[in-house]
């Protein structure tokens, strides 16, 4: 093992031997090299004044050299802030506006541990880099039965880790808390596992209240108690988009200090919450437990030194363009704009769909957020509406299983809505 991997590994385990222990066996060989290219050049670039003969980018009359036919479409910004590489773990600048902005947001934050976020290619490469660090063949990754897809091939695939699944609703229409702490104890031959919480809720759109949110973080602690060691990814991806009572902020501030046993990991980003899908900029945080600032910079650097083993560094521009927009004065008063739009659309989903007219077709799970709600059909395929719909109606659809059908409400305008449903609604009977 290369002497500074071993080095992070004493500095975690000294702080929380059980963190050390949720280490993948990558998470325990990864490092960030302090002696590589990427640190000599860093140094060379605060001293050497003369040349500066460090890293592959290429300079011309003091400046990142560049074509005029890109600079010219971005003129607004400085060439340094464009074309160089930027730091593995982010631009600095960035990492602090976003940590600004991710307290404002979570007031359960206020007064507990949590490392810089540190920028990741938007939130599947966080979703990744957990997988790297914490996933190793067999262990429990636990997150509920209707899901992202994605989760499968991030923490299945890739890391061989076993899937386990609870039904994300109780009998009452509430988050299934009950299955998600049973899912959790199971695990306890294994003295580990991996929980996946998703709010808003990717296929459903829902977000728990505080009650059933209250009754998360009591799951999680009894896990812990029981002496298994708790990995909470929370994948924040359609954070801030809360259209009713539900909680408003990540479940991450509440399980930051909770326990020994459980370590917190905030995945989020700049994707939906300022509508950026293409810029590809996320983040990821650890929560800490107030004590051992060493245990959440080591903690960073392994996460770095993934970075760096597979991407290197994320994009400087749209890293640029994402602090630009967060330091802009207008920020808040556009992004409020695009959230009424978007909760515009969501309650005249509700209004269509409390039409008795639709009942013998599908009834709908519970939502309240997000970009989606699912239907659940009861009397034809999902699969077989789905092309249905695109052949005769030209209406694209996501089927989820035999009966969940996945609506993004979040790409059709207000006026469009009724008429969605409505064919929807009409594509039912014709397989019928």
């Amino acid at each position: 093992m290369n002497p500074q991997a071993a080095q992070l590994n004493e500095t975690i385990h000294k702080a929380n031997p059980h963190v050390y222990d949720m280490l993948s066996t990558l998470g325990k060989e990864i490092y960030f090299p302090k002696l590589g290219i990427l640190s000599q050049s860093a140094e060379a670039k605060t001293k050497a004044k003369k040349f500066n003969a460090t890293i592959g980018t290429a300079l011309e009359n003091g400046t990142p050299m560049h074509l005029g036919v890109i600079q010219e479409t971005l003129s607004a910004y400085d060439p340094k802030d464009l074309y160089e590489y930027a730091p593995a773990p982010g631009k600095p600048e960035l990492r602090a506006a976003w940590l600004k902005k991710m307290v404002a947001d979570n007031p359960s934050m206020a007064g507990k541990s949590f490392s810089n976020p540190i920028v990741t290619n938007a939130l599947t490469h966080g979703l990744s880099i957990v997988a790297d660090l914490f996933a190793d063949s067999g262990d429990a990754v636990i997150y509920p039965d209707k899901n992202w897809e994605n989760y499968e091939l991030t923490f299945g695939i890739r890391r061989g880790a076993e899937i386990v699944n609870y039904p994300l609703y109780d009998e009452t229409g509430a988050f299934n808390a009950t299955g998600l702490k049973e899912a959790i104890l199971a695990q306890q031959s294994k003295g580990k596992a991996i929980v996946v919480l998703n709010f808003p809720n990717n296929p459903t759109g829902y977000t728990p209240n505080a009650e059933e949110g209250r009754k998360i973080v009591e799951a999680v602690l009894a896990g812990a108690e029981a002496g298994i060691n708790v990995i909470v990814a929370t994948d924040d991806a359609y954070f801030s988009l809360f259209f009713e009572d539900s909680l408003h902020e990540s479940i991450f501030g509440s399980l930051c200090g909770l326990h020994p046993r459980i370590l917190p990991i905030k995945i989020d980003g700049a994707t939906k919450e300022e509508y950026v899908w293409g810029f590809r900029v996320g983040f990821i945080t650890y929560g800490g437990d107030g004590e051992h600032a060493d245990l959440l910079a080591a903690l960073e650097q392994k996460t770095t030194g993934i970075i760096r083993a597979t991407i290197s560094s994320g994009p400087h521009p749209s890293q640029t363009f994402v602090l630009r927009a967060l330091t802009s004065p207008g920020f808040e008063e556009q992004r409020q704009e695009k959230f009424r739009v978007m909760k515009g659309r969501a309650n005249k989903v509700k209004t269509v769909l409390d039409n008795d007219s639709y009942s013998d077709a599908w009834d709908y799970y519970p939502f309240n957020s997000g970009y989606f709600m699912c239907l659940k059909l009861k009397t034809v395929n999902a699969e077989t509406l789905r092309q249905h719909l695109l052949e005769k109606y030209g209406i694209g659809t996501i089927a989820l299983g035999d009966t969940d059908l996945r609506v993004a409400f979040s790409c059709i305008e207000e006026p469009g809505i009724q008429e969605l449903f409505d064919s929807i609604y009409s594509g039912v009977k014709d397989i019928e």
